[in-house]
């Protein structure tokens, strides 16, 4: 019997306007009121991850930074994965080689390097991407909640020393650029370093972890520290940073008809899309399975 429902947020929990319909919110309350554990299990960092839970009266635990770090219920730190900075500083030689913004994304703020005017371009060119079903300018793009919010928790700094200095883990380092092929040029050159993983929450970016922080891996090692075994658990997820958990044997590994074809490829089942309330379809076929 399934005992826990771990999911990712974007393109999966959330709609295209990065929003939890009540539909779906009322379907995970349910299955928590029949005694189902709920897990969100994602890319964002846990501040990130807060945003679209506000006043939404969910109690669940927190796998974020793609698996770099886990916080119990209560947002208590339970594990966490960091790059090793020296490693960090490997990856980011092997980066500036390339004209693609670099984002170094810490436990709390994100640092970018470059100077004032570099850095707006590149929050303005990462929201078009983040919001590429709506034809927003750029003055629309800066009144957005998610481009104010992304300002306010970002730190400029003119050099990679300056990230030593700070003394905070870096969870992980975050790319993004419309030219897929450049994209694709990176992920095969790093590649060769076993000591990180390389994935992805859209075509249009990159995320690279230590190897240990991967969903799949992590999702298996907290649950198994909560007392529950691989078979009680339910995941679902639509892209590459979700394949890790999607490809181990859980009890339920469903992928979204949104999903990417390698995730799609790897999952047992395939619920109906983020727009189509895909996640509130599996939950509640889930819990009319069990007569709940």
């Amino acid at each position: 019997m399934i005992k826990v429902i771990a999911s990712d947020m974007d393109g999966t929990l959330l709609n295209n306007h990065h929003a939890i319909d009540p539909e779906t919110l009322r379907a995970i309350h349910k299955a928590c009121d029949a005694g189902i554990r709920f897990m969100l299990a994602t890319g964002r960092n846990f501040r990130g991850a807060l945003v679209e839970l506000k006043d939404m009266d969910l109690v669940c635990d927190y796998i974020v930074g793609s698996g770099a770090e886990v916080r119990n219920p209560e947002g208590e730190l339970v594990l966490t994965n960091p790059i090793n900075i020296n490693l960090c500083e490997q990856v980011y030689e092997i980066l500036i080689k390339y004209p693609v913004p670099v984002v170094f994304c810490t436990n709390h703020f994100d640092y970018r390097i470059g100077d004032a005017e570099e850095i707006e371009e590149s929050f303005i060119h990462q929201l078009k991407g983040f919001h590429t079903e709506q034809d927003m300018d750029d003055e629309q793009i800066r009144q957005d909640p998610v481009y104010i919010r992304i300002k306010e928790n970002t730190k400029i700094i003119p050099d990679f020393s300056e990230i030593k200095k700070s003394g905070l883990p870096i969870y992980k380092i975050f790319l993004y650029s419309d030219n897929i092929p450049l994209l694709n040029n990176i992920r095969q050159e790093l590649s060769s370093n076993k000591q990180i993983a390389v994935a992805a929450s859209f075509e249009t970016n990159l995320e690279i972890t230590d190897i240990k922080a991967q969903k799949g891996p992590v999702l298996k090692k907290y649950i198994e520290s909560l007392g529950y075994t691989m078979d009680e658990v339910m995941v679902l997820g639509d892209s590459m940073n979700d394949f890790s958990m999607l490809e181990m044997p859980f009890g339920a590994t469903v992928a979204m008809e949104n999903a990417m074809p390698e995730v799609k490829k790897v999952a047992k089942y395939i619920t109906k899309s983020n727009e189509e309330l895909g996640v509130a379809h599996a939950i509640n076929r889930l819990l009319e399975q069990y007569g709940l």
